[in-house]
């Protein structure tokens, strides 16, 4: 049995942690560094960090944030937003993240990941992949692009097995619909991203309470259980999370 991992993610836009709904509607979050701490402390696994406006503004990642962040914490970091080159890459990882992630430079160059994989190790290359609900589609998942603004008419899950062929290490799927809306994670385009690629498959979007995490795994697939309006607005902790999945008979490290 896997160990279950509990990843925070900070989505960065203009020097602070922000969260939004269906990826709009954005309130404040506090400070990034604050934050990292805190969630250092409070026993996260790892933590993810989007500079979640760079693509739309055609800029890189902010290399500051990262550079801050990863001074406070002692847990992986993967950065995400703007990183469209092996330079990038390169830029960020010697900041101090230990993973990058990317998504729309993904798409638009799939060379790229294969590149990554082979010099930086599969391990340090994740690949978002949002989407939204689309019946057009042959699984039903349609893939989005630019901070969820692009919808591409190509399906999300063809997209998925094409990542695990071009080397990436871990995919992270995020369904639009259930974004920020405490919901519940959307279980079935993540479960299909985990069974299509058969890669590590981060949960994302929508966790409200501890039975949405527990089925991120049971149901979803996920081996890591990203949030983050329950964890920033202090809804839950991740302490509570965990307890609640080994209660539940998972794994987890306390």
């Amino acid at each position: 049995m896997d160990i279950i991992k509990i990843m925070p993610c900070l989505d960065m836009k203009e020097g602070r942690v922000v969260k939004g709904v269906n990826f709009v509607n954005i309130r404040d979050a506090g400070n990034p560094v604050e934050n990292a701490r805190y969630y250092r402390d409070e026993g996260a696994d790892e933590l993810a960090m989007l500079d979640i406006a760079a693509t739309l503004e055609n800029r890189k990642t902010r290399l500051e944030w990262v550079r801050q962040v990863s001074a406070v914490i002692d847990i992986p970091l993967t950065m995400g937003g703007g990183i469209d080159s092996l330079e990038d890459i390169e830029l960020v990882l010697a900041a101090g993240a230990a993973r990058v992630s990317m998504n729309s430079a993904a798409v638009k160059d799939p060379e790229l990941v294969r590149s990554a994989a082979k010099k930086f190790g599969p391990e340090r290359v994740t690949i978002a992949i949002d989407a939204r609900r689309n019946p057009a589609m042959p699984s039903g998942f349609e893939l989005v692009v630019s901070g969820g603004t692009m919808p591409l008419g190509r399906d999300a899950i063809d997209w998925a097995r094409h990542c695990r062929d071009l080397g990436a290490g871990t995919l992270l799927p995020t369904s639009m619909d259930g974004d920020g809306t405490l919901n519940g994670y959307d279980l079935k385009f993540t479960r299909a991203v985990a069974d299509a690629s058969g890669l590590p498959t981060v949960a994302s979007g929508g966790a409200g309470t501890l039975e949405h995490f527990y089925e991120g795994v049971s149901k979803g697939g996920a081996t890591t259980l990203l949030a983050a309006s329950v964890f920033h607005f202090r809804t839950l902790s991740v302490r509570q999370v965990k307890e609640y999945l080994r209660g539940k008979g998972l794994k987890v490290n306390l």
